[in-house]
C-alpha cells in the first residue's frame, strides 16, 4: 500500500469519525434506542447510506456456520456494548472511559480469528498433497 492510499484512508477515516461524532452514533443511548426501536434515527443514519445513487449488489450465498456464530457474536457485542466497531473508536477519541474495554474486547477477538484462521490455513497445506520435489529431505546444509 502506498503512502498516498494510507494518507487516504487516514483522511477518510478522521472524517468517518467526526461525522460519527458529531451526528451523535458513538452516543450509547442514541445507539441503544435505535436496537429497542424506540427511535428510528439509528436506521435513517444507516439508509442515508443508500442515497448515492450507485446500485446496491450481493451475491447470494448459503448460510454457513461461520455466519450465524459471527453474526450472534457481533449482535450480542453490540448489545452488551451499545457500540459498534466505528463509534468504539470515536468513544475512545473522546475519552470514554469504558470503550477501553469495548476496544479491548474488539481486538481480543480480532486476533483469536486470526490465529484461527492461520491455524486451518497451516491444516490445509499439511494436508495438500507436495508435489515429489518439494518432498525431498536435504541432510546437512
Amino acid at each position: 500500500m502506498s503512502t498516498r492510499e494510507k494518507l487516504a484512508g487516514l483522511a477518510i477515516g478522521a472524517v468517518f469519525g467526526a461525522v460519527l461524532s458529531w451526528s451523535g452514533m458513538s452516543s450509547p443511548e442514541v445507539l441503544r434506542d435505535g436496537l429497542l426501536f424506540r427511535s428510528p434515527y439509528l436506521y435513517e443514519f444507516f439508509a442515508a447510506a443508500l442515497l448515492t445513487g450507485q446500485p446496491v449488489g450481493w451475491r447470494p450465498e448459503r448460510p454457513q456456520r461461520r455466519h450465524v456464530v459471527g453474526s450472534a457474536l457481533f449482535g450480542v457485542g453490540w448489545g452488551v456494548a451499545d457500540a459498534c466497531p466505528g463509534p468504539i473508536v470515536t468513544q475512545v477519541g473522546q475519552g470514554i472511559p469504558y470503550a477501553l474495554f469495548t476496544i479491548a474486547g474488539v481486538v481480543s477477538g480480532v486476533l483469536l480469528y486470526h490465529r484461527r484462521e492461520a491455524q486451518a490455513g497451516a491444516r490445509d497445506v499439511e494436508a495438500t498433497p507436495q508435489p515429489a520435489e518439494s518432498r525431498q529431505v536435504y541432510a546437512g546444509s
